[in-house]
């Protein structure tokens, strides 16, 4: 009988594999002894990424099922070893020696109280402990931290160590978030859409030991994984990428106006018509990032990226295409009447020299609106085009 139609079970142990002979025994020994402590029916996987050191023969020969995965990458090991688990409840954790799965029965009970996401914690913030020799400095005192507590801002994600790479979960929470990444930030990926999509979330304390492995270094590269977090994190979250920071300069952009328009003396210094012309960079550059902002928002929710925003929802619902044209026309017209004044003006000298400060007050919001004007337009035929795959 295949995998596949084997009665479902509690409980799998899914533990990612890749060259870990040095370690893995150790893993599966722990875990086996644990799982004897608890009362659920249990099954340990290991999805091999490739090893050619013998640790596929080791996991086999103690107990453990093998699921190779072909395709690699942290999270291609973890999908291919989780699709092939058959427990309603996974918990996951590198074979590396560095997670101690005797404390895989702390996971257990809050998974069983009916949390989805149990996640543990290895920082002394969330009680948990870091041996000598464990984490870097740079990771305990810094990275992990800081990363935290972004998380819990943007995505309130209610946990104190978002790197942590042992958690329990159950499989309906796994497919309902529909996970995407393939390399290390499929674990932050976990944690982020389970908050997005309001999930029950709970964490444990847990203790991190010194990586076991030998024969080769840890995966983990501190600038070039912390890069892909942040990245990571910004794709996740419109609103912190392009809405705010677009409204912030369409705010400095207005404030310009106010100030350069009538020419404003403050503390000594005149704003004129190159303040002017800074306030139109802002504004304009400003109005593009919440375009994208909410376009962005409206293709992660299309695609099952992000969860849908009730807020968003009801204003896609009012501004629709011809809306959207009328707005942008409104703006067109605007502002080609304003450079239509200047080219007046220009007549009136008979083509000759003009007022330079003037005449740029009218040429700097007339050119500022018919940009953003047409901006809209495209804007709201794009918008038109990705609602077509919403309905």
């Amino acid at each position: 009988m295949s995998d596949t139609h084997q009665p479902k079970i509690d409980l799998s142990i899914v533990m990612p594999c890749l060259n870990e002979s040095d370690t893995i025994g150790a893993c599966i020994t722990k875990a086996k002894a644990a799982l004897a402590t608890l009362d659920v029916t249990a099954e340990i996987v290991i999805a091999d990424n490739g090893s050619s050191d013998g640790s596929c023969e080791i996991a086999r020969g103690l107990g453990a099922r093998v699921v190779a995965v072909s395709e690699r990458g942290y999270g291609s090991a973890l999908m291919g070893g989780i699709a092939a688990a058959r427990g309603r409840w996974i918990i996951m954790a590198d074979a590396d020696d560095s997670y101690d799965f005797g404390e895989v029965p702390k996971f257990v009970p809050r998974l069983n109280e009916g949390f989805e996401l149990v996640q543990g914690c290895r920082l002394p913030s969330g009680g948990g402990r870091i041996l000598p020799g464990a984490m870097p400095a740079l990771h305990r005192w810094w990275g992990n931290p800081m990363f935290s507590a972004i998380a819990r801002r943007w995505f309130g994600v209610p946990i104190h160590d978002i790197y942590c790479g042992m958690r329990g979960f159950t499989r309906e929470l796994y497919q309902r978030i529909d996970l995407r990444c393939t390399g290390m930030e499929f674990a932050t990926e976990m944690v982020i859409k389970a908050a997005l999509f309001n999930a029950s979330i709970a964490e444990v304390p847990i203790t991190l030991h010194p990586d076991g492995r030998k024969k080769h270094a840890p995966h983990l590269r501190t600038f070039r994984d912390g890069w892909r977090t942040l990245r990571f994190f910004l794709l996740c979250t419109p609103r912190w990428l392009y809405l705010v920071p677009g409204i912030m300069l369409m705010l400095a952009g207005l404030l310009g106006y106010a100030i350069a328009m009538p020419g404003l003396r403050i503390g000594g210094v005149h704003f004129d018509v190159h303040t002017l012309l800074f306030a139109s960079l802002g504004l304009i550059v400003g109005f593009q990032a919440v375009v994208f902002g909410f376009l962005a928002r409206m293709f992660a929710t299309t695609n099952g990226l992000l969860p849908k925003d009730p807020t968003l929802e009801r204003l896609y619902g009012y501004v629709d295409l011809e809306r959207g044209l009328l707005g942008g026309a409104t703006l067109l017209a605007a502002g080609a009447t304003l450079l239509a004044g200047a080219v007046i003006k220009w007549w009136e000298t008979g083509f000759g020299p003009l007022d330079y400060p003037q005449t740029m007050r009218w040429v700097i919001p007339g050119a500022t609106a018919v940009t953003i004007g047409c901006q809209t337009v495209l804007a709201s035929f794009f918008a038109s085009m990705l609602g077509l795959q919403r309905r």
